[in-house]
């Protein structure tokens, strides 16, 4: 999924620089909304015995 990122970023702007950061960008913020979510789960008892 990043690499689609980036390779999208890149063929937008033409541009390996602005390709990475955006790539690198949505690393960090995928792993940080994740780490929310799973916190957000762990508060409803929904499907646990």
């Amino acid at each position: 999924a990043s690499c689609d990122t980036m390779l999208i970023s890149y063929f937008i702007t033409r541009s390996l620089k602005i390709a990475a950061a955006i790539g690198s960008i949505e690393v960090l913020t995928k792993m940080v909304l994740y780490y929310f979510h799973e916190r957000a789960w762990n508060k409803f008892a929904f499907g646990r015995n």
